[in-house]
């Protein structure tokens, strides 16, 4: 009895399971690029767009604001023995309800005759010099304006370690979708070859500019 029928069997079989798995690779590949595309697109957007904005940062020069405000605090909150003692919580709280300051607490610097406070967020920045024996107080808030406020989004600027994080994750889902397309586009026999001869040709285009553009 010939056994080639059961190899021409098995050999068939083996055809089946790789054509299955290749299909199954490039329907769940096309899936994935499709709604990863989609679920990260206004992400994505922002950053592409904000790209933009950050090269040209003069644009937004004519929206920058500065305001200068004099006041006085509780002198017994500065005017102390020791620098321990001084009312920082308290400084820094009257400071944000009397005057609306929105950004995180950058620095809390003490000398003998000064307390130097800083608040700073996305395009945003605030300062106050407080006299340590009298209580006076000279705060300076600087706005600088929707530009800024993207582009130092765009830098995680001053945003703490929350938006950082979602840099990051955008970042990942932009290669998520970059590799998916790949995937993606060796399934497509009809485009295969043009579309990674684009590949090469903009990957070499972009490291000729380098080479020539930039010092």
């Amino acid at each position: 009895m010939s056994r080639w029928p059961a190899r021409r069997s098995i050999t068939t079989v083996s055809v089946s399971k790789n054509t299955h798995l290749r299909r199954l690779t490039a329907k769940y590949s096309r899936w994935l690029h499709i709604y990863g595309s989609m679920c990260s697109f206004g992400v994505v957007f922002f950053f592409a767009v904000t790209g933009i904005t950050l090269n040209h940062p003069q644009w937004f020069v004519k929206q920058q604001r500065s305001e200068t405000i004099k006041g006085t605090i509780n002198s017994a909150w500065t005017k102390t023995s020791t620098d321990a003692e001084v009312k920082r919580l308290e400084i820094v709280e009257y400071l944000r309800n009397t005057h609306g300051i929105h950004g995180a607490l950058a620095d809390f610097r003490l000398d003998e005759r000064e307390c130097g406070v800083s608040f700073k967020g996305p395009g945003y920045s605030a300062d106050a010099f407080i006299d340590r024996s009298a209580g006076t107080y000279e705060l300076t808030v600087n706005r600088m304006g929707f530009g800024a406020l993207i582009n130092d989004l765009h830098k995680g600027r001053d945003t703490g370690d929350r938006w950082k994080w979602l840099i990051d994750i955008s970042a990942a889902l932009l290669v998520f979708v970059s590799l998916t397309g790949l995937i993606l586009l060796w399934f497509i026999h009809k485009h295969r070859l043009a579309g990674f001869l684009s590949l090469a040709a903009g990957s070499l285009l972009t490291y000729v500019i380098y080479l020539i553009w930039v010092e």
